[in-house]
């Protein structure tokens, strides 16, 4: 029986360092996902705002244009 817990313990123990260091290993890879996740959040965030001012831009000189054109028309 001595026997045994002489093998059991020490595999247990090794056992045990090995899902240690699975668990460093997953908890690295989920930081570094989670990270290109809000990276990529970020750059579409970025690009959302960027075309709603392009948007608003187009349309100050819609804008503009339809002034111009209705004052030409009242002229006549």
């Amino acid at each position: 029986m001595a026997e045994i817990i002489d093998v059991i313990i020490p595999l247990f123990q090794e056992m045990r360092k090995d899902v240690a260091d699975l668990r460093t290993s997953m908890e690295q890879r989920l930081d570094k996902i989670e990270g290109n996740q809000k990276s990529y959040k970020q750059a579409m965030i970025a690009d959302t705002m960027m075309s709603k001012f392009m948007v608003g831009d187009f349309e100050e000189r819609i804008h503009a244009l339809e002034d111009k054109v209705d004052a030409l028309t009242k002229k006549r």
